[in-house]
């Protein structure tokens, strides 16, 4: 898909619809004082949930903090 460019001020005032054009996969260039400033995209890497870290060790310098034992547990994939 294309990108579009768009002042801070029209940006600021058409917010919610310019993220549902970058979800859809455009690209919005916000620009100041007409000089592009930054850039509104998709993300294409789901965010890391909690349980993808399931197989990563917790350094012994850690295992001395209390943390709760279900989230010890999690992260060390013993669920």
């Amino acid at each position: 898909m294309g990108s579009i460019q768009i002042s801070v001020a029209q940006a600021k005032a058409e917010f919610a619809a310019l993220v549902a054009r970058a979800e859809a996969g455009e690209d919005v260039i916000v620009t100041r004082n007409g000089r592009p400033v930054a850039r509104l995209t998709r993300l294409d890497q789901a965010p890391i949930v909690y349980g993808d870290l399931a197989d990563i060790r917790m350094p012994t310098d850690l295992q001395s903090l209390s943390i709760p034992t279900d989230i010890a547990d999690a992260f060390e994939g013993s669920e």
